[in-house]
């Protein structure tokens, strides 16, 4: 599996999360009333679900594949904004 594959597989999980996340506070909100608890849990969450992202780099140079300079962006690059390598390929090559 190319890194873009699995950069793509975690932004489909990180929708999911986002959608579980905001569901969960909703509940407790129409349950129990306003939780600040409930909202932390979920913040909590996602931020443990989003650390693999940090882990998904282009194996040439190590940029990241969801920074787009200094801002972090939803969808990986496809291509490399740094060494211009194809990331959807399994063989990596330039």
């Amino acid at each position: 599996m190319s890194i873009y594959s699995q950069a793509v597989v975690h932004g489909w999980r990180m929708l999911a999360g986002l959608i579980a996340a905001i569901t969960f506070v909703l509940a407790i909100d129409i349950a129990f009333g306003h939780s600040t608890w409930a909202f932390a849990i979920a913040i909590v969450a996602l931020i443990a679900l989003n650390s693999p992202m940090l882990r998904l780099n282009c194996p040439h140079c190590g940029k990241n594949l969801f920074f787009r300079g200094i801002f972090v962006v939803p969808w990986p690059n496809r291509v490399c904004g740094k060494c211009g390598a194809e990331l959807d390929r399994t063989s990596q090559n330039r």
